[in-house]
Protein backbone atom coordinates (compact mmCIF):
# COMPACT_ATOMS: atom_id res chain seq x y z
CA UNK A 1 0.00 0.00 0.00
CA UNK A 2 1.37 3.25 -1.09
CA UNK A 3 1.40 5.89 1.43
CA UNK A 4 0.49 9.80 0.40
CA UNK A 5 1.72 12.75 2.07
CA UNK A 6 -0.94 15.00 2.98
CA UNK A 7 -1.63 18.73 1.71
CA UNK A 8 1.11 20.98 3.39
CA UNK A 9 0.12 24.17 4.40
CA UNK A 10 2.70 27.13 2.86
CA UNK A 11 4.05 27.60 6.98
CA UNK A 12 4.69 24.21 7.05
CA UNK A 13 6.06 23.80 3.04
CA UNK A 14 8.82 26.91 3.74
CA UNK A 15 9.86 25.12 7.15
CA UNK A 16 10.49 21.77 5.17
CA UNK A 17 12.10 23.53 2.96
CA UNK A 18 14.26 25.40 4.90
CA UNK A 19 15.22 22.45 7.07
CA UNK A 20 15.53 20.32 4.45
CA UNK A 21 18.27 22.73 3.01
CA UNK A 22 19.97 23.95 6.52
CA UNK A 23 23.70 23.24 7.27
CA UNK A 24 23.32 24.15 10.86
CA UNK A 25 20.16 22.06 11.82
CA UNK A 26 20.67 18.18 13.60
CA UNK A 27 21.09 15.87 10.57
CA UNK A 28 18.48 14.13 11.52
CA UNK A 29 16.17 16.74 11.50
CA UNK A 30 17.54 17.58 7.96
CA UNK A 31 16.71 14.38 6.70
CA UNK A 32 13.10 13.76 7.94
CA UNK A 33 12.73 17.13 6.43
CA UNK A 34 14.42 15.64 3.37
CA UNK A 35 11.93 13.02 3.37
CA UNK A 36 8.91 15.17 3.36
CA UNK A 37 10.11 17.31 0.53
CA UNK A 38 10.44 14.89 -1.66
CA UNK A 39 7.46 13.17 -0.78
CA UNK A 40 5.65 16.14 -1.44
CA UNK A 41 7.62 16.30 -4.92
CA UNK A 42 5.70 12.85 -5.80
CA UNK A 43 8.57 10.72 -5.29
CA UNK A 44 7.78 6.91 -4.29
CA UNK A 45 8.79 5.28 -0.65
CA UNK A 46 11.70 2.96 -2.63
CA UNK A 47 13.02 6.15 -4.66
CA UNK A 48 13.45 7.97 -1.62
CA UNK A 49 14.36 5.44 0.46
CA UNK A 50 17.34 4.58 -2.02
CA UNK A 51 17.97 8.42 -2.86
CA UNK A 52 18.38 9.28 1.46
CA UNK A 53 20.33 5.85 1.90
CA UNK A 54 17.60 4.58 4.09
CA UNK A 55 15.64 1.78 4.53
CA UNK A 56 11.56 2.06 3.49
CA UNK A 57 10.50 1.25 6.48
CA UNK A 58 12.48 4.49 7.97
CA UNK A 59 11.29 6.48 5.42
CA UNK A 60 7.46 5.41 6.04
CA UNK A 61 7.61 5.38 9.73
CA UNK A 62 8.43 9.27 9.35
CA UNK A 63 5.63 9.93 6.61
CA UNK A 64 3.02 8.53 8.54
CA UNK A 65 4.20 10.24 11.73
CA UNK A 66 3.97 13.56 9.58
CA UNK A 67 0.44 13.02 8.07
CA UNK A 68 -0.83 12.23 11.95
CA UNK A 69 1.34 15.22 13.55
CA UNK A 70 2.86 17.46 11.52
CA UNK A 71 5.84 19.59 11.65
CA UNK A 72 5.96 18.56 15.43
CA UNK A 73 6.55 14.92 14.29
CA UNK A 74 10.12 15.70 12.99
CA UNK A 75 11.52 15.94 16.68
CA UNK A 76 12.35 13.11 18.29
CA UNK A 77 9.87 11.87 21.25
CA UNK A 78 10.88 11.36 24.84
CA UNK A 79 12.27 8.24 25.35
CA UNK A 80 11.99 6.10 28.31
CA UNK A 81 15.12 5.52 30.04
CA UNK A 82 17.02 5.63 33.55
CA UNK A 83 16.13 8.91 35.71
CA UNK A 84 19.04 10.77 36.84
CA UNK A 85 21.23 9.53 38.71
CA UNK A 86 22.90 11.99 40.87
CA UNK A 87 20.55 14.40 43.23
CA UNK A 88 21.82 18.31 42.47
CA UNK A 89 22.65 18.16 45.83
CA UNK A 90 25.40 15.29 44.89
CA UNK A 91 26.75 16.93 41.94
CA UNK A 92 27.07 20.03 44.09
CA UNK A 93 29.28 18.60 46.14
CA UNK A 94 31.38 16.88 43.32
CA UNK A 95 31.93 20.23 42.04
CA UNK A 96 33.09 21.95 46.01
CA UNK A 97 35.17 19.38 46.09
CA UNK A 98 37.05 19.36 43.11
CA UNK A 99 36.97 23.28 43.56
CA UNK A 100 38.85 22.77 47.10
CA UNK A 101 42.45 22.07 47.79
CA UNK A 102 42.76 18.50 49.03
CA UNK A 103 45.50 20.18 51.78
CA UNK A 104 42.06 21.56 53.09
CA UNK A 105 40.62 18.57 53.36
CA UNK A 106 43.55 16.70 54.99
CA UNK A 107 44.56 14.78 52.07
CA UNK A 108 48.64 14.00 51.54
CA UNK A 109 48.31 15.63 48.32
CA UNK A 110 48.73 18.56 46.32
CA UNK A 111 46.35 18.62 43.68
CA UNK A 112 43.28 16.60 42.45
CA UNK A 113 43.21 13.39 39.72
CA UNK A 114 40.16 12.02 38.46
CA UNK A 115 41.28 8.94 40.61
CA UNK A 116 41.98 10.87 43.65
CA UNK A 117 38.50 12.67 43.08
CA UNK A 118 36.66 9.51 42.95
CA UNK A 119 38.01 7.45 45.85
CA UNK A 120 37.82 10.89 47.99
CA UNK A 121 33.98 10.88 47.32
CA UNK A 122 32.83 7.35 47.36
CA UNK A 123 34.80 6.87 50.46
CA UNK A 124 34.03 10.35 52.72
CA UNK A 125 31.48 12.01 50.69
CA UNK A 126 29.87 8.42 50.29
CA UNK A 127 28.50 9.55 46.64
CA UNK A 128 28.72 6.35 44.25
CA UNK A 129 30.44 7.50 41.60
CA UNK A 130 32.91 6.54 38.54
CA UNK A 131 35.62 8.99 37.34
CA UNK A 132 34.12 9.41 33.75
CA UNK A 133 31.05 10.37 35.44
CA UNK A 134 33.21 13.18 37.58
CA UNK A 135 35.03 14.16 34.20
CA UNK A 136 31.50 14.48 32.55
CA UNK A 137 29.59 16.89 35.43
CA UNK A 138 32.96 19.19 35.49
CA UNK A 139 32.71 19.79 31.86
CA UNK A 140 28.98 20.60 32.07
CA UNK A 141 29.69 22.36 34.90
CA UNK A 142 32.65 24.23 32.38
CA UNK A 143 35.77 23.17 34.40
CA UNK A 144 38.48 21.60 32.27
CA UNK A 145 41.59 19.65 32.96
CA UNK A 146 44.51 21.94 32.54
CA UNK A 147 47.64 20.26 31.83
CA UNK A 148 50.26 23.06 32.81
CA UNK A 149 49.00 23.31 36.41
CA UNK A 150 47.02 21.46 38.80
CA UNK A 151 43.12 21.09 38.50
CA UNK A 152 41.75 24.47 39.20
CA UNK A 153 44.72 25.89 41.04
CA UNK A 154 48.32 27.10 40.82
CA UNK A 155 51.26 24.84 40.36
CA UNK A 156 51.77 22.38 43.77
CA UNK A 157 55.42 23.95 43.92
CA UNK A 158 55.26 27.80 42.96
CA UNK A 159 59.04 27.80 42.80
CA UNK A 160 58.94 25.20 40.26
CA UNK A 161 60.75 27.15 37.30
CA UNK A 162 63.44 28.47 39.38
CA UNK A 163 64.29 25.22 40.34
CA UNK A 164 63.83 23.63 37.08
CA UNK A 165 66.54 26.50 35.68
CA UNK A 166 66.45 27.69 32.38
CA UNK A 167 64.70 25.88 29.29
CA UNK A 168 66.81 24.21 26.49
CA UNK A 169 66.53 22.56 23.68
CA UNK A 170 66.58 19.14 23.48
CA UNK A 171 68.22 18.54 20.55
CA UNK A 172 71.21 20.49 19.18
CA UNK A 173 70.84 22.83 16.53
CA UNK A 174 72.50 22.14 12.82
CA UNK A 175 74.53 24.52 11.36
CA UNK A 176 73.25 25.10 8.10
CA UNK A 177 75.74 25.28 5.41
CA UNK A 178 75.53 27.83 2.46
CA UNK A 179 76.55 26.24 -0.74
Amino acid sequence: MAIKLRVLSTEEQETIEKLAHSRTAAARHVERARIICLAHQGHRVPAMAQQLQLTAITVRTWLKRFNAVGLAALTDKPRSGRPATYTPQQVAAVIATSLTPPEHLGLPFASWTLDRLEAYLNEQQGIAIKRSRIDDLLIAEGLRWRTQETWFGERVDPEFAKKRGALRNSRRTHLKRVS
